[in-house]
């Protein structure tokens, strides 16, 4: 059986951004924190503890001493604020993409525009962006949610960095309809388009697909979503423990995809599990 890894799975630039930063601060004396899961892999974010990094989800858990790390995905401002007013140290590991964003949201608040933000309802990173809109802003996740929304004079587009090209073009057409003016940022990461990209390319070429990443990862859900269009069976898991043989019964080619927050430990995990389950023949 061939295993075939796509190109850019795992770790983009953010996430190891983020890490590098949350285990320079490890390193100085003090407790570190982080508000909220740094990442979106739990195996990572375990890890990550067991070094002592304490992941809180709110101020309360943290007293005034200390580094919180914000995560990859960003916070709302109020929170940043809070926290120096607490007496913490901020390190900010957001990623630089989700920060262009949110200086294109600001923009488009500043000069009167009405935001949309297409992304994922209740995720931090479209939360954080929301909350640089301010009222003006409208969450969508379809066209046919942004052909819903009422007549504006100026409409600005902002989307979240884990979005589809696609998406985004068909939002933005809908959107034409619904104003005299629309500007449009295109903030979708560029890695994102490639690791997606690359992902759907192998699950067109191979018997099964299997896309490894934290279920509470975007990013690794729309891969799956993305790699199961072609028709090839995809299964999404965390750990190489979730392996089924029945997936790659009679299976001559695997794919293995994996999202921005996947270390390669786990990858690798994967992939050695995968040959145990079938083995290569013996060759002649």
């Amino acid at each position: 059986m061939d295993i075939i890894v796509a190109d850019n799975a795992g770790f983009c630039f953010g996430v190891k951004r983020a890490l590098d930063l949350v285990a320079r601060a490890a390193e100085r004396p003090g407790p570190v924190y982080t508000l909220g899961p740094l990442i979106h892999n739990p195996q990572e974010i375990a890890r990550l503890e067991r070094q002592g990094v304490r992941g809180i989800d709110s101020l309360e858990g943290a007293p005034g001493e200390g580094v919180l790390v914000l995560p990859a995905h960003g916070v709302a401002p109020a929170l940043e604020d809070a926290a120096r007013a607490r007496g913490l140290e901020v390190v900010d590991a957001t990623c630089p993409f989700v920060k262009a964003a949110h200086a294109h949201i600001r923009t488009l608040s500043d000069q009167g525009y009405s935001v949309v933000i297409l992304g994922d309802r209740g995720h931090p990173e479209v939360a954080g962006l929301a909350a640089r809109a301010g009222a003006q802003a409208h969450i969508v996740t379809s066209a046919a949610e942004a052909e819903a929304l009422p007549f504006a004079p100026r409409y600005g587009l902002v989307v979240q960095t884990t979005q589809h090209p696609q998406v985004l073009r068909e939002v933005a057409a809908a959107l034409v309809a619904r104003g005299r003016e629309l500007r449009v940022f295109n903030t979708i990461c560029e890695a994102t388009i490639r690791r997606q990209e690359s992902a759907r390319r192998l699950a067109a070429k191979v018997d099964v697909m299997v896309v490894i990443g934290g279920r509470n990862s975007a990013n690794t859900r729309r891969l799956h979503e993305i790699c199961a269009a072609t028709g090839t069976p995809t299964h999404h898991l965390e750990t190489a423990a979730e392996l089924r043989p029945a997936w790659i019964e009679g299976a001559a080619r695997v794919g293995v995809a994996a999202g921005a927050s996947t270390p390669d430990w786990i990858i690798a995990e994967v992939v050695a599990s995968l040959r145990a389950l079938a083995p290569d023949p013996p060759r002649p």
